[in-house]
């Protein structure tokens, strides 16, 4: 018995996918119907699974026996296919869970044909019988799965046959996005494809953990609306970050995060995608924008990893030597310049040129052209063909480069001019480096054209910005390796500041630290003053502070701190003081603090925090947010009044490391302040990123009995960080 055999005797999971017996519930006659397409998919199966039709209303179809329902075939079947409304739903599930049936797969939505009943609903009883039954579900509201290594067509819906074979594993929660990529004429090819639709019971990450068996297996493709079964993605996401598997990640609609996170302003700033992002960051996940930048950048990954195992063992693969940016050539002086603006825009570089290619594509450049990258090589027009040749030669061959792309329409050639094209599959003959097209108008395609240069290996990119962004993708894969979990996007580097050693790992677990405040935490929320106590306790710098509850203590507390100081109610429930009149700042003397307290004490209640002031600087936020999926979440932004009104954020999940840290601040624009602007001297960066190392040490330890956490605003100087405020939201005790 073979390793799929053995690995199906016990998987349910498997045993769907790789089903080698099929029963086709809600077969039918009547063309165009889910159960006749059903039957004329699965018939198209490359393994000819013995397949069963039935369905108690017919004796046979179109010569086939039909039989009355599953416990009347003659031997127990790996896959139930149910292509039967909702109203027989759960009928039909628990004759299969009764039957033996292994898995099935549910079409319909599932959902209670007279409204929402006052016990569990259609969905939680059709999962809670197949949990029971341990049976592998592949839906409701799903299209079903093709896998084609093994040759299986579980669908109901006609699809392409035969499915293109390929390395790009996709699982979608999409029924739609299932068939448009089922559907493209783009240069990839599948191994397994799978339309998980609700995940009554078998989750996404599932199917992504069998792809990553498949050895045919070398892109993961991921279309996502929802975290459903987080332990299970983050190990898939690792294992492929492991084995070097590229995952792209198409999300839609907002993350998870609760409305309760706006009780902090990480909880404001983590909203929207921010768990996404996290994870992304995490395990070295490319984040696709849409589904055109999802088809360029899977074609892209696909022919240059061809191109790649196809190598001479002399060039090697590539990735050790990668360059720094992408090349292009033009025919236009306007696009050259369009594409230069939309690359700026993206991010994406252009690699400098060594003079020794300069000198190279200056002796077949006519009189008046510049040799520079980007590239324009139009003048006579004469021999283009040797001309595109020899200029896309020369950049692939320059140790610098990385991809190089032909930026050029791709239209249809009224004159029967193919130079294009011809120069493309010379030159890709010539190098073991990206080679591809950059078309500007999709539309405008020669589809014959581009069908050419995807059978010799050349991908053609569909538009000038999600060409741009494939490319920049395929840099960041081609990068120097990263260290294992650390986030990084392969173009941008850790802030000059962050020194070597500072960024070899992260503090050493603490235990007896982890139970003081864990402790503390478990008998209810803590003061402003205790919290500062805490983060010094983390290595957190923070400025000195005290409890007050009276105008007396208030003042003795003022004496010891020393003024000026700054006076901030410690209500409870009071989130953002600064909202409510609920700080003061440069206290210079009793009698002014005193009026102070009177006021705040009068509107907001006698509970206050006295604490030194601070030199002002920069600021910036630190904070956490719980995600419902992913649970504690890093939150690095601006800071003050402005870290909910400024769009720009990272969040990353913790433990960090000095690196990971480093490359949360790296994207911020904020950071540029921490360089040091108009004469003001830079920041200690090694000093800030070592707190954001500290704050995620702390959340490791306690973040799953708090909501939130937030330290806002940490001032930042030459001599260091300073958290001056805080505020913990604890979690609700359900919740920890």
């Amino acid at each position: 018995m073979d390793n799929s055999k053995n690995r199906a005797a016990s998987d349910p999971l498997a045993v769907m996918l790789e089903a080698c017996s099929v029963a086709l519930v809600g077969a039918s006659p009547r063309a165009g119907s889910l159960g006749a397409r059903m039957i004329e998919e699965v018939a198209k199966s490359p393994s000819r699974p013995r397949s069963y039709l039935i369905n108690p209303r017919y004796a046979e179809i179109g010569g086939t026996r039909c039989y009355p329902g599953l416990a009347e075939l003659p031997e127990v079947v790996d896959l139930a296919l149910l292509a039967v409304p909702d109203l027989a739903l759960e009928e039909q599930v628990r004759a299969a869970a009764k039957a033996g049936v292994r898995s099935a797969v549910i079409f319909g939505s599932a959902v209670d044909p007279d409204g929402a009943p006052s016990g569990p609903g259609l969905r939680e009883r059709v999962a809670g019988v197949a949990r029971n039954a341990v049976m592998a579900v592949c839906g409701g509201g799903c299209m079903g799965f093709v896998n084609v290594v093994r040759g299986l067509r579980a669908i109901g819906y006609v699809e392409p046959d035969p499915l293109p074979a390929g390395p790009v594993a996709l699982v979608t929660h999409s029924g739609s996005v299932f068939s448009a990529l089922l559907r493209t004429r783009r240069a990839f090819g599948f191994t397994v494809a799978v339309s998980s639709g609700q995940e009554l019971v078998t989750s996404a990450a599932a199917y992504a953990r069998y792809a990553l068996t498949l050895p045919e297996t070398r892109v993961l493709a991921l279309v996502l609306e929802a975290i459903r079964d987080a332990t299970a993605l983050r190990g898939v996401l690792a294992d492929a970050a492991a084995r070097d598997i590229p995952v792209l990640l198409l999300t839609a609609g907002a993350s998870a995060a609760s409305r309760s996170l706006v009780a902090a302003h990480s909880g404001a700033l983590a909203a929207g995608d921010g768990a996404w992002q996290a994870l992304a960051s995490a395990y070295g996940v490319h984040r696709v924008g849409d589904l055109a930048e999802l088809a360029d950048t899977l074609e892209l990954f696909t022919l240059t990893g061809t191109r790649r195992s196809a190598g001479t063992a002399a060039r090697g693969s590539g990735l050790a030597d990668a360059g720094r940016g992408i090349a292009t050539v033009h025919d236009s002086g306007f696009e050259r310049a369009h594409v230069a603006d939309v690359a700026a825009a993206l991010g994406v570089p252009f690699a400098p040129l060594s003079d020794g290619t300069k000198r190279r594509l200056a002796a077949v450049l006519d009189p008046g052209l510049e040799p520079g990258n980007p590239l324009d090589v139009w003048g006579t027009g004469r021999d283009p063909e040797a001309l595109f040749t020899e200029t896309l030669s020369a950049l692939a061959d320059d140790p610098q480069v990385g991809a190089v792309a032909l930026a050029v329409d791709l239209v249809t050639e009224y004159d029967g001019d193919d130079s294009y094209r011809t120069a493309l599959l010379a030159a890709a003959g010539k190098t073991d480096k990206p080679l591809a097209v950059l078309a500007s108008i999709p539309a405008a395609i020669d589809t014959d054209a581009a069908a050419t240069l995807r059978a010799g290996g050349v991908p053609v990119l569909e538009s000038t910005r999600t060409g741009l962004l494939a490319l920049r993708h395929l840099l960041a894969r081609r990068a120097a390796p990263r260290e294992a979990g650390l986030p990084h996007d392969g173009l941008t580097a850790p802030p000059s500041g962050a020194g070597a050693s500072t960024l070899s790992g992260g503090p050493v677990p603490d235990p007896a630290r982890r139970s003081r405040w864990r402790s503390a935490l478990a008998a209810g929320p803590l003061p402003a003053a205790d919290l500062f106590a805490m983060l010094r306790d983390y290595g957190i710098p923070a400025v000195a502070a005290r409890s007050a509850a009276t105008a007396h203590e208030t003042l003795a507390a003022a004496a010891e701190i020393g003024y000026p100081v700054a006076l901030k109610t410690d209500a409870p429930g009071i989130a953002h003081k600064s909202d409510v009149g609920g700080v003061r700042l440069g206290l210079a003397n009793p009698a002014e603090l005193a009026a102070v307290y009177e006021d705040l004490s009068a509107r907001l209640g006698p509970r206050v925090t006295v604490t030194a002031m601070a030199t002002p600087g920069p600021e910036l936020i630190i904070g956490m947010a719980r995600d419902p999926a992913l649970g504690p979440l890093i939150v690095v932004g601006a800071g003050g009044v402005l870290a909910e009104f400024l769009a720009e954020r990272s969040v990353a999940l913790p433990p960090l490391t000095p690196a990971s840290a480093a490359a949360m601040l790296a994207p911020l624009r904020v950071t540029e302040t921490l360089a040091g602007l108009r004469g003001r001297p830079p920041v200690d960066l090694d000093a800030v990123i070592a707190a954001i190392v500290a704050f995620s040490a702390l959340v490791t330890d306690v973040g799953d009995q708090l909501s939130a956490f937030d330290l806002n605003p940490l001032i930042c100087s030459p001599s260091g960080p300073l958290a001056v405020d805080a505020l913990a939201v604890l979690a609700p005790p359900l919740d920890r």
